[in-house]
C-alpha cells in the first residue's frame, strides 16, 4: 500500500509546459554580455517537444537572422551554428552538436551546445550552456554559460513579450 501510495505522489508531480510562443524585444538595459551596440527580436514558435526560433541580431550597419531549432528529448542532435560576423569569407563552417530538455522544474528550457570552429591553428571547441526562464509575466530570460579558448564567462538576455 505503501509503494502504492508513492507512485501516486511521483505522476501528480507532473508539470504543465511553459508556453514560449511569440514576438520578442530584448531588453537592452537590463541585458548583459552582448556588444553595446546590439539589440534583438526574436520569434518563436513552440510544439510539444521543439522550439522554433527566429532570432533578429540588429547593429549598426549589420543585420543578420539566425533560424535555429531545439529539439526537447535530451538526445544530441547536430545542428548548424551561425558563422561568426568577423570570419573570413572562405571560413569552414562551424560544426555543433546539441542537447536540449525542459528543466525538471517545467519552468523552462536548458540547452547544451558543443560548437567546433575550424582556425589556422586547428579546431577551437566551446561549450555553451542555455537556460530560458520566465522570471516574470511577460518576461523571458535567456543565461548563457559560455566556456571557449578565450576563457569563461556569462550572458543574460532579458526579453519581453510583445503585445499585439
Amino acid at each position: 500500500f505503501i509503494r502504492a501510495f508513492g507512485c501516486l505522489g511521483v505522476a501528480a508531480v507532473a508539470f504543465a509546459k511553459p508556453d514560449f510562443n511569440g514576438d520578442w524585444q530584448m531588453d537592452r538595459a537590463r541585458s548583459f554580455g552582448i556588444p553595446g551596440n546590439m539589440t534583438q527580436t526574436m520569434t518563436v514558435k513552440q510544439t510539444e517537444n521543439q522550439l522554433e526560433v527566429e532570432t533578429k541580431l540588429i547593429q549598426p550597419n549589420n543585420e543578420r537572422t539566425v533560424k535555429d531549432v531545439y529539439i526537447l528529448d535530451g538526445k544530441e542532435y547536430e545542428f548548424a551554428p551561425p558563422v561568426p560576423p568577423n570570419a573570413p569569407p572562405n571560413a569552414t563552417p562551424p560544426q555543433g552538436k546539441r542537447t536540449s530538455n525542459w528543466l525538471p522544474t517545467g519552468d523552462g528550457i536548458i540547452a547544451t551546445e558543443s560548437i567546433t570552429n575550424q582556425t589556422p591553428k586547428g579546431a577551437v571547441t566551446t561549450q555553451i550552456v542555455k537556460k530560458w526562464t520566465f522570471t516574470g509575466e511577460g518576461e523571458l530570460t535567456i543565461a548563457f554559460f559560455v566556456d571557449g579558448p578565450n576563457g569563461s564567462y556569462e550572458a543574460k538576455r532579458i526579453f519581453t513579450k510583445k503585445t499585439n
